[in-house]
């Protein structure tokens, strides 16, 4: 029988690092700090969801929780003058103090840009989101985000499956499409994946990405080319 593994998880090591960094001395703040960086997570994801975010990161000091947003869109998260991003992390602050009252520790707030929104597995899946959301055809949006990705220089292959009552049908299904590889089972490969979901009025559409950007052989070096991949 086969197993699946999420592409991530597979390379973890390898080529990738873990999303979320830090060390704790006992089980109990080990069990605090799982809490508390999966109320950073869902309170971004909800309050952001718009806002292409593609990665969150975490990382702990003995002072701080450093989180790390990277997203496509950077100006609508920061704000004229950056009102908006204070804000973000004063509402976060108070989600943290919730779970977790004796915290301490401050909320640092950084936002990365993406500077490609078609290389980011999670950025391409809000892209197929906001069109089934729009009532627009499914195949007409998979066939147009599959071609703006294709267009991308650095991207060999993409590969994208939607399933749930679409178009409006009464029985589920699947549909998937697929341009150029994806080589799921070799660790060097550097693929992006995503899951995301899109909310209409007769049920919920899953999303999932693949997106392959060539061959990355150590985790300090960018990945290969398209063009040195698709050469051999």
């Amino acid at each position: 029988m086969t197993h699946t593994v999420h592409p991530y998880a597979h390379r973890l090591g390898i080529i990738r690092d873990w999303r979320s960094r830090w060390f704790a001395a006992d089980k109990k703040t080990y069990r605090e700090n799982i809490v508390v960086d999966e109320t950073i997570r869902a309170f971004l994801k909800k309050k952001l969801r718009n806002m292409h975010i593609a990665e969150i990161e975490i990382e702990r000091s003995a002072s701080e929780v450093r989180v790390i947003l990277h997203t496509a869109r950077p100006g609508l998260v920061i704000g004229r003058s950056g009102e908006n991003a204070t804000k973000l992390r004063k509402e976060l602050t108070m989600a943290v103090q919730k779970v977790a009252s004796k915290h301490g520790r401050t909320i640092k707030l950084d936002i990365m840009e993406i500077r490609q929104p078609e290389t980011s597995a999670a950025v391409v899946g809000m892209m197929v989101v906001e069109g089934l959301e729009k009532r627009m055809p499914f195949r007409r949006v998979l066939k147009q985000t599959v071609e703006k990705v294709m267009a991308v220089r650095d991207v060999i292959g993409v590969r994208i499956v939607v399933s749930g009552r679409l178009g409006g049908a009464d029985m589920s299904r699947t549909e998937q499409i697929k341009r150029g590889r994806i080589p799921l089972q070799t660790f060097r490969a550097n693929i992006d994946y995503a899951h995301q979901e899109a909310l209409l009025p007769y049920g919920v559409i899953g999303i999932k990405v693949w997106i392959y950007l060539g061959d990355q052989f150590a985790a300090d070096n960018a990945p290969a080319s398209a063009s040195n991949a698709r050469a051999k």
